[in-house]
């Protein structure tokens, strides 16, 4: 995710004369080169045919990609990349279609008012309309007698940030100022859209008198579990919250208990129909005005732990400037310092039951999570795969400690509060070791992560508790290896014969690789300030196009602590006319047909779909000008896992994000989501950038209805195949 309220990823030249990761594979013994060729070996580069300068050639019918070991093929031909000026749309291939299904503001529960197209709506009709800034999301069908329906089911979708100045009439501030009122219909368009969809006559809508139709916001209660829940570092004030202000009761949370969740960026689902949504960049919504100086007295004791936890979270006197803080004291981390604690962790939702709590699963960790995806084994073994998005963070692993129950849902109610927590260390051999986040773990310096100052306790129960609060100095302690910001995590189907556990990673970029300074191992170090030199698994020195990361678990278990890895794609422009560095070449590897018609970078949004297709969505600026100007606008790809061959099945509109992707359990029907459309513009000019959707469309999704345009609008889009086939055949 990215956009002008988040941190930006300036690009910078780290020249390094650090062996690339093409020298790396051809050193590996042959043994081993056979997983590590279904990636980017050189010798699979040659045997595909090397990598020559190319045009995007649009014109030029590609052959279809025919099956392979569990992958059934596709056979569209790549949509031409979205070149400067932006055409305002969502394009897809020939043979497809692609209608509106819900957008910023369209009312999805009983109560809700149309979308105004002048933003003049409260916080509380916003809390009974779609969120802001679509992302993750997972489409739940209705199940009858046994009978999986594809025309009817619960569309959960993460809402991220806001663009405030589209937001309300007069932008962040304007003639009001910031009140209480801007606050609240920010935060109430934050956090989670639960809908209900149904396909009636061949068109699919929004049920919006639902009573499954509901918002999960930056005031939701929420319940607190597993290792960390109830430790005094969760404890935080306890605020009378109201749509007038926040009171402070004098009291204090009981470390049970939370309120909201924001920055909800990729997600993940439990094979018990649960849904995951993971907690990104919430540091930009607390501010600590004064870095410490009002932390209470009584906490004086405890004020260096906080301010060293707030700096390696990126916790600022300012924040992304969303001001919250200003008129809402929870969000003031100087004055409520426990408050940031209860944020950075994966939600686990039940989306057929509205009167249900939300649950934040501390086992899992708390960072700046980015998706959480699951993989039972052949032992029904389960564990969740997840990314710390922030330049030079982790990817980790949770396993569970019970084993899944296929024939009994409510025996896995508690699965995601007790196992273990491990993070990876990629070594230069193509293989790799997780790590276990466990009292007993020697870190780097040979002490034992219970006898560290960050982790002391009474016991290994509050040892643990602190290790998981403090997730990201734990994986410094061990010495994990840092990451080009890892994002979506996303595990390869079992099926036609391919039986390896095997999971792949998005890293989406990182201007801040190539030199000496790496994550402090006591845990000292801001976030995103490092700057280590390449290694194999993160082989530019400046990665602007970003790569993909996959690797195999030993013994095909996912409870194996060692497995072997290879890039399964280094992004990149084959038509760039910049000079290769020594080890930042900047071409890419991408396999496609014609050679640089799937060019893509800043991969973001990573989805298998059940029957082995690889789809990528990308994010970056968005508008095809200076980097970008042959790749073009974002987009998303899909792609054969035995090959890397790649097409380039969807381009959306100017400055917009292509994130979250789901389909319906026939395969025939497939959701995408289009996050900050038009990203950049003011209140006085909204459509300065664009008019998504009601650019492209001028009736909503029952073909009746007049779309307002106006500004701007994240929205879901719904994909069909014409002939009535599955998407990508």
């Amino acid at each position: 995710m990215k956009g002008k309220s988040h941190p930006a990823n300036d690009r910078s030249l780290n020249v390094s004369g650090n062996p690339s990761i093409l020298d790396v594979v051809e050193r590996v013994d042959g043994s081993r080169r056979r997983f590590v060729q279904g990636g980017i070996g050189a010798t699979a580069l040659t045997a595909a045919g090397g990598l020559t300068l190319g045009g995007l050639v649009s014109s030029v019918q590609a052959a279809p990609v025919p099956p392979g070991p569990g992958f059934p093929g596709f056979g569209f031909t790549s949509v031409p990349a979205s070149l400067a000026p932006v055409v305002d749309r969502v394009t897809v291939p020939a043979g497809y279609s692609a209608r509106l299904l819900v957008a910023w503001g369209d009312p999805i529960m009983p109560g809700g008012v149309p979308f105004s197209g002048n933003a003049t709506e409260t916080a509380a009709q916003q809390m009974k309309s779609y969120g802001a800034h679509t992302d993750g999301m997972h489409f739940f069908p209705f199940s009858t007698g046994g009978v999986v329906s594809s025309e009817r089911g619960v569309l959960c979708a993460n809402n991220e940030y806001t663009h405030e100045e589209i937001l309300h009439p007069d932008g962040l501030v304007g003639s009001s100022g910031f009140t209480i009122d801007k606050c609240r219909k920010s935060q109430a368009a934050h956090g989670v859209s639960i809908v209900e969809l149904r396909r009636t006559a061949g068109k699919w809508s929004v049920v919006k008198s639902s009573p499954l139709g509901r918002r999960l916001t930056a005031n939701t209660p929420m319940r607190v579990s597993g290792p960390a829940a109830g430790h005094a570092w969760m404890k935080s004030k306890k605020f009378e919250i109201t749509p007038t202000g926040s009171t402070d009761t004098g009291a204090l949370n009981d470390g049970y208990t939370a309120y909201g969740t924001m920055n909800n960026c990729a997600h993940g689902h439990t094979p018990w129909g649960t849904y995951l949504t993971c907690e990104e960049n919430w540091n930009g919504y607390f501010a600590a005005p004064t870095l410490g100086a009002e932390i209470a007295p009584d906490l004086e004791d405890q004020k260096p732990q906080i301010l060293a936890n707030g700096n390696r979270y990126g916790i600022s006197r300012t924040g992304f400037g969303y001001r919250w803080h200003e008129v809402d004291p929870r969000f003031n981390a100087d004055t409520n310092p426990f408050e940031p604690n209860l944020y950075g962790w994966v939600v686990e939702v039940d989306p057929f039951n509205p009167s249900s709590t939300p649950i934040k699963r501390t086992a899992l960790g708390r960072m700046k999570h980015e998706s959480a995806q699951y993989v039972v084994d052949k032992d029904n073994r389960l564990a969740f795969y997840m990314g710390d998005d922030e330049r030079n963070e982790y990817i980790y692993k949770f396993v569970c400690a019970g084993k899944y129950n296929p024939t009994n849902r409510a025996a896995n109610r508690n699965l995601l509060d007790s196992g273990v927590l491990y993070v990876a260390r990629f070594d230069s051999d193509m293989r790799g070791r997780w790590i276990p986040l466990q009292p007993g773990t020697l870190g780097v310096n040979g002490v034992a992560l219970r006898d560290n100052p960050s982790f002391k306790g009474a016991n290994d129960a509050e040892v643990q508790a602190k290790i998981l609060i403090l997730t990201r100095q734990a994986a410094d302690a061990v010495g994990a290896t840092m990451m080009d910001r890892p994002e979506w995590t996303g595990a390869r189907p079992r099926i036609g014969g391919f039986d390896e556990i095997e999971v792949y990673c998005t890293l989406t970029n990182n201007n801040r690789r190539g030199g000496t300074s790496v994550n402090n191992p006591d845990g000292s170090t801001a976030a995103g300030s490092a700057r280590p030199p390449v290694d194999a698994a993160n082989p530019r020195a400046n990665n602007l196009y970003g790569h993909i990361i996959r690797w195999r678990e030993a013994g095909k278990s996912v409870a194996a602590t060692t497995f072997s890895w290879n890039l399964f794609v280094q992004n990149g422009d084959t038509l760039t006319s910049k000079a290769p560095l020594p080890t930042n070449d900047f071409k890419g590897n991408i396999v496609d047909d014609p050679n640089g018609s799937a060019d893509y970078g800043a991969p973001d949004g990573l989805w298998f779909d059940p029957f082995g297709r690889l789809w990528v969505q990308t994010d970056q600026a968005g508008d095809a000008l200076g980097d970008w100007v042959n790749i073009g606008a974002n987009c998303m790809v899909c792609a054969d896992p035995n090959t890397g061959m790649t097409r380039r099945f969807l381009t959306g509109p100017p400055n917009c994000e292509v994130t979250g992707v789901t389909m319906t359990p026939d395969g025939k029907t497939m959701f995408v989501g289009i996050q900050h459309p038009g990203e950049d513009s003011t209140a006085a000019n909204p459509t300065q950038f664009s008019n998504w959707p009601q650019s492209q469309w001028t009736t909503a999704a029952d073909g009746v209805t007049p779309l307002p345009g106006g500004r701007p609008r994240s929205g879901v889009v719904v994909i069909t195949k014409d002939d009535g086939g599955l998407i990508g055949s």
